[in-house]
């Protein structure tokens, strides 16, 4: 190889040298870029997490109101449940309520005729007959849970009596009732029918 040859073959080398830092400046060149598409990516990524708390709050908030309507309904749901069994006692502890306000104006009536029945030799076994017929009524209401009142001697109630004369009586208090006029009637713990009373003065 000549002198000649070998001067060219160092140009050509020397000549690439330039080229070589252009790619390297190209490739400096794009970090700013890159820098900057980081930057906005972290920007976004702030935007997206603004973003995902207002969503959590706005689902938190529905979940509170959906829970306090479930509440609501429950809540009205075992009042309804505890009316409808008290309903369901009452009316299975005053079935016969309706039966037996009919048939005291019958045990009256009953009465008043065992009060002024005959007494004959001759109807001896017929009022036997019919003392056992009254007895066996009373039993069953009874069974039923009717209960006469005991008015006589007791202070007036309002509740349970209704006073339809004043007396002036020596042997009793004021307030007092003194004789019963029609007997008052209790089915259980309801009062059917309140006793007719005179009330001493």
């Amino acid at each position: 190889m000549n002198k000649e040859q070998s001067f060219q073959e160092n140009n050509q080398s020397e000549q690439e040298i330039p080229v070589n830092h252009t790619e390297t400046e190209a490739v400096e060149s794009e970090v700013p870029a890159s820098e900057a598409t980081e930057g906005s990516t972290t920007a976004d990524t702030g935007s997206d997490e603004m973003v995902s708390k207002a969503e959590l709050e706005r689902v938190l908030a529905q979940l509170e109101e959906q829970t306090q309507r479930v509440l609501r309904a429950q809540a009205d749901f075992d009042n309804f449940r505890r009316r409808t069994q008290k309903e369901k006692e009452n009316l299975a502890k005053y079935a016969s309520e309706q039966l037996i306000t009919e048939l005291i104006p019958v045990v009256d009536n009953f009465g008043r005729a065992m009060a002024t029945k005959p007494e004959s030799p001759e109807l001896e076994s017929f009022n036997k007959g019919i003392d056992m017929i009254f007895r066996q009524l009373d039993e069953v209401l009874k069974g039923a849970g009717l209960t006469q009142m005991d008015a006589v001697g007791q202070p007036f109630n309002p509740e349970l009596h209704q006073a339809v004369m004043q007396v002036e009586s020596d042997e009793h208090e004021e307030g007092i009732v003194v004789e019963e006029l029609q007997k008052g009637y209790v089915l259980k713990d309801k009062v059917l029918r309140p006793a007719m009373v005179k009330v001493s003065s």
